[in-house]
This record gives C-alpha cells, sequence and structure tokens, in this order.
C-alpha cells in the first residue's frame, strides 16, 4: 500500500505544539485540506492525535512512541497521521471530547482518535503506552490491529463509525422543540439548585469539590457561591465593616463580614479559596495558579500553567476579597497578575498561552525545592530556617526524589511564637528570603513557553485585569488596555467585522470561535467600566453584534460555537457547559444582557433571553454543570446593579469605593458630563439617541454625579457614592 502522506509537514506551522513534532519520523499533518483529502482519496484512515504544546502526557506519548522509528513506520504505512493543537482547534478537540465522554471515558489530552477517511470515529482513547501498562493497551499493538480491522472487517468498522457520527451530533447539536419561558423567579431558582448542589459536592475538610484528587479550580462555581450568598445576603452593597487598609500586605488580622447568608456558601468558599492559596497549587515564589493539583488535599500539582487559569482564578479571588475582606485573597490576585506581566506578555502588551509543565525533560524541576537549595539560596541562616518552616520544606519532601512542592505549612503568628521573633520582623524575613529564593530560581532552566496568543483567552485576563483595576490598582487599566489593543490590531477586521482567533509570531489563522467573541466582549466591556474610554466600550458592541450575526441559529434558539458552514465537521457544535473555561453561551449571554443596556434595540436581550429559554430544562437538570448559563439566568432575571457616572473622570474615591463594593451583576457605565459630550459619544457608536443607561443622566451643577438604577428604578441625581450604593441596599429615599 503506498504511503499516503510523503513527510512531515509540521515545520510549516506556527502553532509550538504542531512544530514540537516536526522532528517526528510520523509523517504528520496538519487538518487542512491537503490531508483530508488525502486520506479520501487513498481510502485510508485517519489517525488524529489532539493535545497542546505544556500537556505533559502529550510529551511522554512523543518520547515513547512518535519518536520511534518502528510506530511511526506502521502509523505512515496505514493511516493518515494528523495532528491538532486543542488551542487552536477547539471546534475538532470539542467533536471527539464527546465521543470519550458517551462512550464512559475521562477524555483529556493527548486525545487519541482513529477515523474513517470522512472523519467519522471507530475508536477513541486518551494516552496510549508504547507497550501494554495498566490496564491500557500497547500504542504499536493497537495500531496493527486496528489496521488489521480495518482491512478484514470493514463492514463493522463503519457501521460503528456510523452510529458514533450519529451520537455525536445529537450530543451537541440537540435543541428541544418547546424551550422552556423564562420568568422573573427562574434565575434564583437555577441559582439556588446551583449553590446547593455545590455544597453537597464540596469538600469540607480539604476544600475544593470532590472526595478525591484530582483537584481543579473550578472558579465558575465559586462564582455561583458568591452570587448565591450575595442574593441571600440582600443584595448588600456595602462593606463599611470592612478593614480594607494594607490591600496587597499582610494576611494578619483579616476582618470578614459577619452577616449572615443563612446557608454554608461563604464558608464552601473561603475553604476552598485558602486551600488554593495556600496549597501547591499556587506558586508561592513566583505567583500564579497551575492547572490542577494532583490530590486531594491542593498539594502536589500538574505544573503547567495557563493564561486562562490565571484569569479566571484572580477573578474569583478579587471577588471573594469584595465579599470577605481577606487580604490574602487581594495578595494573591496581586502576584498572579504580576506573574502574567512578567512571564506571559508579548512586548507588544498581547498575553501568550502557557507554561510547560517540565524543563529539563521533568516535570516540577523549576518550581520544588530541597533544604539544600533554600539555604544556599538564602544568605540569611534566621531567614532560610524561617523560610523552611513556612514553605514547609523537609528533608523527606512530598515530591518526586524528595523534592518538596512548596506550600504555606506555618502562619506568621506561629512562626513568631516559635522564633521569639515579633511577626512583623518575620514578615519581613519571609519576604527577604521570598525574594532570594526568586532569583535562584531565575537561574534554572525555564519551562518552555507556548507563545501564541489567542483572542478570547486574552480577553478572559483583560476582564480580570480590569477587575482587578477597580479593587486593586488602577494601575491595572492600563496592562488591560494594552492587551485589548494588541487583540484589536492583529486579530480584528474591522472592516468585516471579522475576529481571528490565533496570532503567532506574526501568522495570524483560523477565525474566531464564539468563545473569542464572547470573551473578547465581556473583556472589552469590563474594560470600559474601569477605564470610561468609549472604545473600548464600542469595541465590546461590535463583538456583540458579531456574536448575534455570526453564531446565532434564530430556529433552533441557541447561540453555536462555530460559524454556519465554517467548517466541515461532523457536528457543529454548541457549548453550554463550563469545561478548562466558562461556557461561551454562558459569557456571550451574560455579556449581551449587560450591552443590551448600551442599545437602542432589544435583539441582544431577545437573543440572551431565547438561549437561556432553549437550554432551561438541561441547566435545571444539572446546574452546577451549566454554572455560566446559570449566572447568566440569574442576571437576566434578576437584572443589573447599575451606577452611571457622568463626569470626565470618576472620582478616585468613588473609584475605589465601587471596586471594594460586592454589587451582583454590576454595570459601571461612565458617560460625558454634558449633553453636548454624549452626543459625540453617540456618533461614535452610531446612534441617533442615547440609551437609557446614558439618557437623562447629565452631570448637575458641574460636579460629577452618579445615578443607581435597578429593574427600571433609579436614584435620584447624586453626589455621594455611600448613597449611591446604599440605594441598592434598599434605601430608595436617596
Amino acid at each position: 500500500m503506498p504511503t499516503p502522506t510523503e513527510r512531515n509537514r509540521l515545520d510549516e506551522e506556527a502553532s509550538p505544539y504542531l512544530t514540537q513534532h516536526a522532528d517526528n519520523p510520523v509523517n504528520w499533518q496538519p487538518w487542512d485540506d491537503q490531508a483530508l483529502s488525502t486520506a479520501t482519496e487513498t481510502n485510508t484512515p485517519i489517525f488524529l492525535s489532539i493535545g497542546y504544546s505544556s500537556c505533559h502526557w502529550c510529551h511522554v506519548m512523543e518520547e515513547e512512541s512518535f519518536s520511534d522509528p518502528v510506530v511511526a513506520e506502521t502509523l505512515n504505512e496505514h493511516f493518515v497521521p494528523i495532528k491538532v493543537d486543542r488551542e487552536e482547534r477547539p471546534d475538532v478537540d470539542r467533536i471527539y471530547q464527546t465521543l470519550a465522554q458517551l462512550l464512559g471515558q475521562q477524555g483529556g489530552w493527548p486525545l487519541s482518535v482513529w477515523l474513517t477517511p470522512d472523519r467519522r470515529p471507530f475508536y477513541v482513547g486518551t494516552y496510549f503506552p508504547r507497550e501494554p501498562q495498566g490496564g491500557r493497551p500497547g500504542f504499536e499493538q493497537l495500531l496493527g490491529d486496528l489496521a488489521e480491522t480495518w482491512e478484514n472487517d470493514r463492514e463493522n468498522v463503519q457501521q460503528r463509525a456510523d452510529q458514533w457520527a450519529d451520537a455525536i451530533a445529537g450530543q451537541l447539536e440537540g435543541t428541544p422543540e418547546t424551550p422552556t419561558e423564562m420568568d422573573a423567579g427562574t434565575g434564583g431558582v437555577l441559582l439556588e439548585d446551583a449553590a446547593q448542589s455545590a455544597l453537597r459536592q464540596a469538600d469540607r475538610e480539604h476544600g475544593g469539590f470532590g472526595r478525591g484528587g484530582p483537584k481543579f479550580p473550578q472558579p465558575a462555581r465559586l462564582q455561583l457561591l458568591l452570587r448565591a450568598d450575595a442574593r441571600l445576603d440582600g443584595d448588600s452593597g456595602s462593606t463599611a465593616d470592612v478593614d480594607l487598609e494594607g490591600i496587597g500586605g499582610s494576611d494578619v488580622g483579616d476582618t470578614e463580614r459577619t452577616e449572615a447568608s443563612g446557608e454554608d456558601y461563604r464558608a464552601v468558599l473561603t475553604e476552598t479559596l485558602d486551600a488554593m492559596a495556600t496549597g501547591g497549587l499556587y506558586d508561592h515564589v513566583g505567583g500564579g495558579f497551575h492547572r490542577y493539583a494532583t490530590d486531594r488535599s491542593w498539594t502536589v500539582p500538574h505544573f503547567e500553567k495557563m493564561l486562562y487559569d490565571n484569569a479566571e482564578i484572580p477573578r474569583a479571588f478579587i471577588e471573594g476579597y469584595r465579599a470577605t475582606g481577606k487580604r490574602r485573597y487581594a495578595r494573591v490576585a496581586r502576584e498572579t497578575f504580576a506573574f502574567l506581566d512578567r512571564e506571559l506578555s508579548h512586548p507588544a502588551g498581547g498575553f501568550y498561552s502557557t507554561l510547560d509543565a517540565r524543563s529539563e525533560g521533568e516535570e516540577g524541576r523549576f518550581y520544588v525545592w530541597t533544604p539544600e537549595q533554600v539555604r544556599a539560596a538564602v544568605d540569611d541562616e534566621t531567614d532560610a530556617s524561617l523560610a523552611l518552616e513556612r514553605f514547609g520544606i523537609t528533608e523527606d519532601g512530598n515530591f518526586e526524589e524528595r523534592q518538596t512542592v512548596l506550600t504555606i505549612s506555618a502562619e506568621h503568628e506561629e512562626l513568631a511564637a516559635q522564633s521569639g521573633l515579633d511577626v512583623a520582623d518575620v514578615r519581613d524575613r519571609l519576604a527577604r528570603a521570598r525574594e532570594q529564593l526568586f532569583d535562584a530560581r531565575s537561574e534554572r532552566t525555564r519551562p518552555a513557553r507556548d507563545e501564541k496568543i489567542l483572542a478570547g483567552w486574552n480577553g478572559l485576563a483583560i476582564s480580570a485585569l480590569s477587575e482587578g483595576a477597580l479593587t486593586l490598582d488602577a494601575d491595572l487599566a492600563d496592562r488591560a488596555s494594552e492587551a485589548l489593543a494588541f487583540v484589536r490590531e492583529h486579530l480584528w477586521d474591522d472592516a468585516e467585522g471579522l475576529l481571528k482567533r490565533r496570532y503567532a509570531d506574526g501568522d495570524v489563522q483560523i477565525d474566531g470561535y464564539l468563545a473569542d467573541y464572547a470573551f473578547l466582549a465581556r473583556g472589552a466591556f469590563d474594560c470600559y467600566q474601569a477605564t470610561g474610554d468609549p472604545d473600548h466600550l464600542g469595541f465590546a458592541l461590535a463583538l456583540a453584534r458579531g456574536i448575534e450575526s455570526r453564531f446565532w441559529d434564530d430556529e433552533d434558539g441557541t447561540l453555536y460555537f462555530t460559524e454556519a458552514g465554517g467548517t466541515a465537521l461532523l457536528a457543529r457544535p454548541q457549548e453550554v457547559t463550563d469545561r478548562s473555561t466558562p461556557s461561551s453561551a454562558g459569557v456571550a449571554v451574560d455579556v449581551l444582557c449587560s450591552l443590551s443596556a448600551f442599545v437602542p434595540h432589544d435583539r441582544f436581550d431577545d437573543v440572551a433571553r431565547s438561549v437561556l429559554s432553549t437550554h432551561h430544562d438541561a441547566i435545571a437538570a444539572d446546574p452546577l454543570q451549566h454554572a455560566s448559563l446559570v449566572l447568566a439566568a440569574d442576571h437576566a432575571t434578576s437584572g443589573a446593579s447599575e451606577l452611571t457616572v457622568a463626569a470626565d473622570s470618576i472620582p478616585e474615591s468613588w473609584r475605589e469605593r465601587i471596586g471594594e463594593t460586592p454589587l451582583p451583576n454590576r454595570i459601571l457605565a461612565r458617560r460625558p458630563p454634558t449633553e453636548n459630550g454624549l452626543v459625540r459619544w453617540l456618533d461614535q457608536f452610531g446612534l441617533e439617541k442615547a440609551p437609557p443607561i446614558f439618557a437623562e443622566r447629565a452631570a448637575r451643577n458641574d460636579e460629577s454625579t452618579i445615578y443607581a438604577c435597578r429593574d427600571f428604578t433609579c436614584s435620584r441625581p447624586l453626589d455621594d457614592v455611600e448613597a449611591a450604593l446604599a440605594w441598592f441596599d434598599g434605601d430608595r429615599a436617596q
């Protein structure tokens, strides 16, 4: 049989994951017309391998199998081998991950799928060792068996492929014939059900969700708990009892709000945030979060660092800080943003995608320590001893080869009591030791970095930084604006209203998916809230129009993940559940609800409510898996907490006060103080008249003026931010 592909073509690709495999003896092909037509023309099955650059088991499978000339010979002779970067092509990944889950497999990466020449799957798995191991078949033998099955049992293979393709389409494309109408109480019921489900799944001993390992951060579930707590707490807009001094400083002296919520929502929230902040999931030397913890106690992480985690997790910490006043949460968010800026930043402003788990061929090598390494790095003996105790670094270790993953194993007060030093001295010494550990670690071989820039993931980071600008440091808005400008310059075609997904060293490819439009629209809108820049609002509105025109299907009443006819896949997928990133449908619905206040039509609101009605029954059946859509339903049915500020710039004290206040579904709308200034804005947006959130809300008496609104009811014009926040608490006399 002739070899269907003549050479490995991945050296022509820009994806770091694909180029990592460019030297394999396997004749890898990208997912493109040439590879797919080759399979069809030669009637050769496809071996599809999906992964990403920082995937540990992807590296292992490459080293064991894809670098082996014997394995490569079998692959090249009997299959068309195709490599896909799941970060570039989440649509392809979603199709075949769905099959793994339908078959009761855990799914994950690498994903290994065998397809008929027309791309219907007939065998699926994840990592396969070269030789049989731990109940898994050996990859070399499996290749031979499947090649023989294709040659000699074609009818059964085709029958199975038909059944599986139908199952995928039914799972991903299906919508109910009769949607469930949404009413004013629907969002609250879904929110309560989801929060109760989170309580039932909470690990009350170690934090997080589930009774074993691995433990994933699940930031959307934390947002559910925060929202449910705020709802039961009477939508409180006041945190006057929180000690807000020293943000980013000591963790000592945390003062927490003590109003009873009637449930343990806040307890589960704080238990999880504390576990994530003190365990090995967090990088205590350099800041930022690893992808997940391998154990129940959050001690040993899977060491890769993803941009989306380091956007969504600090966002949850910021909101946790607003709700509790715990300084540790503010510090963790600050340090994570510093990590993003230091280690995942493109010089022109965008954010790269990932850091690998491995360096020098070993997972975690960059991050772990021995007592000897600490003493060599820290020049003061007392400082070194305190660091060893603080971070739990022992001779036995808690990781491979008696090395230690750093955790917070002793608090400052405990160390002060043990050492005879005062708490302030302990804190200063540990800060000095941490700087020296950071400097010493900087001399190590760094993990590889995937330097492609993804529109949607950058949108998540822009949102988080913008929230940080309101709550932690106004200068973070500059970093958010830089990233937004980068994406607009390199990935956005204003004339076509088209967003591309990926930028890599000047190469721009792949039309954006719903996730890209939705995440970036939310990022642009949040950046507008933080800065008041109308350009950011205009961009958010343009992206929202793209969501409506490209992904909305009026007949099916849903938002699809891909454009109609955009890709030749087995199904046009929807993304309604939360996975490693939020549900793109959930974020899209939420941002359309927010932006509906800024347009003179009801289309955004109609799309949002239709999606929620279409998927209501699925959401109600398993609300925790649909966390982002539950939050969007709460927004759609409970309304937003609107603050319109008419001023040339928002007073700093107002920004700080609004930023520290937990307001569910907050919209902070900036507008010019005068009607003439507003007319210029409206011209920029192409609007003939002011949308409701701007209309008749000019500044009064040449002073900064704030209006608080909810449920079509507004306060009178106010010159006091405290009065505006009190209005949400029910003081409608304002």
